[in-house]
């Protein structure tokens, strides 16, 4: 399999997705999973403008991802998929893509969140659908960046 890293982040590509992750995995791709990003010119534009020279990108709706994981597409490259919440990393996995482990990154803070760590901020449905993962055998870690030591998401969750 060619997925070499999953990342739940709400900015999607940014700093610590575009330079400090795709250097330590020496990732050749980026496969943004989002129904809406998907058909935002304008959220695309931004995420293209955002990708590292040399690295190839995806922007997906989840189903379309599933197809194209599943068929074999990338089995050449080293990709790294991100998407902005749980549910959409949920639906992968229902529809057949193999996650051994998701990086829990930044989800940000608003007036309906309770936060888990200073960077992570969650709703009742992210934390169904982080259960759910859970359930299906999948290992949620928590880790900012590469230099942080991975800590156990569902732990924290419980905390």
């Amino acid at each position: 399999m060619s997925i070499i890293g999953v990342r739940i982040d709400g900015r999607l590509i940014h700093g610590q997705v575009a330079n400090l992750w795709t250097t330590k995995l020496n990732i050749s791709r980026i496969m943004v999973v989002d129904d809406e990003v998907a058909k935002n010119a304008i959220e695309k534009s931004g995420l293209k403008l955002a990708t590292p020279s040399g690295v190839k990108l995806s922007i997906l709706p989840i189903e379309k991802a599933a197809t194209n994981i599943l068929a074999g597409k990338y089995d050449s490259q080293r990709l790294l998929i991100v998407a902005r919440k749980p549910d959409r990393l949920l639906k992968l996995v229902e529809l057949g893509v193999s996650l051994e482990e998701i990086n829990v990154g930044n989800m940000s803070q608003t007036p309906e969140t309770r936060s888990i760590t200073k960077s992570i901020n969650v709703v009742d449905a992210d934390i169904e659908a982080f259960n759910e993962l859970n359930r299906k055998g999948v290992r949620l870690v928590a880790q900012m960046v590469p230099s942080d030591k991975a800590e156990n998401f569902m732990e924290l969750l419980k905390k």
